[in-house]
């Protein structure tokens, strides 16, 4: 019996600022990445990270609402994409992860972008790219959850909706909903009578921002569903409007800031204009309440949190900080009681430098004492309120890529996996080990790049070599202080007779990491092999405190985790397409992208040197996609989108290889991947396809001859032995364009396929 369980998961999250939230009834965290929904507990005890990922979606994921006070008590998760269609997924009561796709919920003809639901109501609100709101009624059974479409509302004047809130207006069944998005208003809607197939209709235009609504959030000012309701519009104009919303023909007395003529200097309209509507029997007024200023750059979010009779307002910034507001208690102003993020000097620079480029989302936890943003690099940041300090201290969050993973490669003992992306970053998993608890995360970020990234490689321990959007590989070693820190939480011992590089310098308009000496705290630091270093700015990160006990947050992954750049390697005409490194790495090989025979070759570096072997491997007409060392070195097999495979034997005691055999036609269509089998198992390989079929090439004298076919549903994308047999069994992976991932076990000695064993993605 075959036992496959997911050991890690990492996704970074969508930058989009409803593209989250956090279930109040199981603590569930749910999140947008790429196409897929994240599940996580950030308040777990043990900090094993993600949970689960949940798919269906066909595009990226802008939206994600738990419904709140289901019957039967069912977790119900919607959300919404640029598939131009709503989701609902309906939980288990035994697993918090388990999510089943129960409706999809189709009419919109643009992105959906925001979603609202209010508990003690069946119905639910959809905003999207076409320009309208639709209203939905949700029904929960014990064995099935579907949705009807209510009323379509079509915006007028036209514009997009970027946010919603829905709210009962009073302890009756009447609802009310907001608008806003790419106008500087807010529109209002409400019901004319309590009934709840009573159609929306527009009751008021909330004038006063100067730029896009990006967020919403109403909340009863007394607890339960009594006493006035406030509703809290967050907008690119980087202020906080409060309203309210009073029941009764007489106006509610004007907010202190309203008053307040002092104000007036911001240029802001503080006009306190009520706006009158009613139900069949019931009167009400809106009018403006509070403008809250602080902020230095959009305000992407605002959330309420009821702490007692106390309100606090949670707020997110792209100017870096999140802001928890509250009303002071004599005089009624609403004042910023806690800031958290982080302050950069070099707006604009790269994560590395000094910017973390904003948070694009932040939300309360179900019992008000923890708080997450979202960040650029697609980082979860978490800080918890301690009562005995009483501040709010920085906790484990959760990292991962935010575009496409584009190589990983594990250190050769094994010790750690290294991720390259199109997000421009290199990153570092290990396990972290303490006690019997063991989890993977995320512990340094070796390259914060300018280019798009594409592969990467492991040249031995503490050192790998990556390529990028550019004509050039450059190598990284590992500095000393991260060596430290992986020693200490996660056992890889390091070699202490290697001479390892310190802190790293960058250049702020550059791209190469150098290594800088510190010979002690008081002496200044000095850039190694630059003595230009006065005439140049740079940015100096100090490395990682080897005392933490924790992995890194995402502030120090993002400023003091990187490598030091020992060497670049030049020769390619085109944007590198991949590296591999031999085995006992002494040699590298790479190819670039290429649409002709002179620039599709494979070039050979040695690492002592770092010098080119020349000539270059010639064979391929088209771009290489797939570089692989035999497990002795002695054979190199390349293939390509020219269809064909090629192999080149070494050179006895020599890093030469010459061409030794080749398949012109071993696909109908172009090759994407190949593997070796084990030694023990003979030259024996496999390739993959966009033909959909995996083939086993078995060495015959001095040519190879296919074996065994494998059919695939897709395109076949990457494929990797096992590098041990089990017993006389090969297993093979095989990862297809579609998502799948199969495990097939081969006969040793015949190569035949014997059992397959698909992995669910959950």
């Amino acid at each position: 019996m075959v036992d496959i369980h997911n050991e890690y998961l990492s996704a970074g999250g969508n930058r989009h600022p409803e593209a989250a939230d956090w279930d109040i009834a199981t603590g569930v965290f749910a999140y947008g990445a790429d196409r897929n929904i994240a599940l996580w507990l950030p308040l777990d005890v043990h900090q094993v990270g993600l949970g689960a990922l949940i798919s269906g979606h066909t595009d990226k994921v802008n939206t994600v609402k738990f419904l709140p006070q289901t019957p039967q008590d069912i977790p119900i998760l919607i959300s919404g994409s640029v598939d131009k269609t709503v989701r609902l997924w309906r939980g288990s009561q035994t697993s918090k992860y388990e999510f089943q796709n129960a409706a999809i919920l189709t009419g919109h003809s643009g992105s959906i972008n925001c979603l609202a639901a209010v508990a003690g109501s069946d119905r639910i609100a959809s905003g999207a790219a076409d320009a309208t709101v639709k209203i939905w009624q949700i029904t929960v059974s014990e064995n099935s959850t579907s949705a009807n479409l209510v009323q379509t509302i079509s915006l007028r004047p036209r514009f997009f909706p970027l946010a919603l809130a829905l709210s009962h207006l009073h302890e009756n069944a009447t609802l009310i909903l907001a608008v806003g998005g790419t106008k500087s208003f807010v529109q209002v809607y409400v019901p004319d009578t309590v009934e709840q197939s009573t159609l929306f209709t527009n009751r008021a235009t909330l004038t006063g921002h100067a730029g896009w609504i990006r967020s919403l959030d109403f909340v009863h000012e007394a607890q339960g569903c009594s006493g006035d309701l406030l509703l809290a519009s967050a907008s690119q104009d980087k202020y906080i409007r409060l309203w309210r919303v009073h029941e009764g023909e007489t106006l509610p007395e004007p907010g202190i800031e309203v008053q307040n003529s002092s104000l007036e200097t911001t240029g802001k309209s503080l006009s306190n204009k009520a706006y009158r509507f009613g139900t069949a029997d019931l009167k009400y007024s809106l009018t403006f309440e509070a403008l809250l200023l602080g902020h230095e750059d959009w305000i992407y979010t605002v959330t309420w949190y009821r702490h007692g009779e106390m309100l606090k307002l949670l707020s997110a910034s792209a100017d870096n900080s999140l802001a928890i507001w509250e009303s002071d208690s004599s005089s009624g102003i609403w004042i910023c009681t806690t800031r958290l993020g982080e302050i950069s000097a070099q707006k604009g620079s790269t994560t590395a430098t000094g910017s973390s480029g904003g948070f694009y989302s932040g939300l309360w936890s179900p019992n008000g004492g923890s708080v997450v943003s979202l960040g650029r690099t697609g980082s979860w940041r978490l800080w918890t309120h301690n009562a005995d300090q009483d501040r709010w201290l920085q906790e484990l969050g959760l990292t991962g890529h935010v575009k496409h993973v584009k190589g990983i490669a594990w250190a050769k003992g094994g010790s750690y996996l290294l991720s390259t992306s199109s997000d421009q970053t290199t990153r570092l998993h290990a396990e972290w080990k303490r006690g019997t608890n063991r989890s993977w995360h995320e512990f340094a970020r070796p390259q914060i790049h300018g280019y798009d990234m594409n592969c990467i490689e492991s040249i031995r321990d503490g050192r790998f070599i990556s390529g990028a959007d550019e004509k050039l590989l450059r190598v990284f070693d590992e500095p000393v202080d991260v060596a430290q820190v992986l020693e200490k939480l996660c056992g890889i011992t390091r070699n202490v007779g290697q001479e390892m590089p310190g802190v790293v310098n960058i250049p702020v308009l550059g791209l190469s990491n150098k290594a800088v000496k510190v010979p002690d705290d008081e002496e200044p630091l000095s850039v190694e092999g630059d003595k230009r270093n006065d005439a140049i700015q740079t940015t100096t990160t100090r490395g990682l405190t080897p005392n933490i006990a924790h992995p890194p947050f995402e502030d120090q992954l993002a400023r003091h985790t990187l490598w030091p750049e020992r060497e670049k390697l030049y020769g390619h005409g085109y944007e590198i397409s991949l590296v591999a490194a031999s085995n006992d790495g002494t040699l590298i090989a790479t190819a670039c992208k290429a649409s002709s025979a002179d620039h599709a070759v494979i070039r050979l570096y040695e690492t002592q040197e770092w010098r080119e072997i020349k000539p270059p491997l010639a064979a391929h007409s088209l771009t290489v996609t797939c570089i692989r060392f035999s497990a002795d070195d002695k054979l190199l097999l390349s293939v390509g989108r020219d269809r064909q495979w090629a192999i080149f034997a070494r050179e006895d005691g020599q890093h030469h290889y010459a061409l030794k055999a080749s398949n012109a036609k071993g696909h109908s269509r172009m090759i994407l991947s190949a593997s070796w089998t084990p030694l023990a198992h003979g030259r024996t390989f496999a390739t993959a396809g966009r033909d959909k079929v995996v083939k086993i090439w078995v060495a015959q004298g001095d040519d190879f001859k296919c074996k065994t076919i494998i059919q695939a549903p897709s395109p076949v994308t990457s494929v990797d032995f096992l590098p041990r047999s089990l017993g006389n069994e090969l297993i093979l992976a095989v990862g297809a364009e579609n998502g799948d991932l199969v495990l097939h076990s081969i006969e040793g000695s015949n190569f035949e396929k014997l059992r397959t064993f698909t992995i669910d993605p959950k």
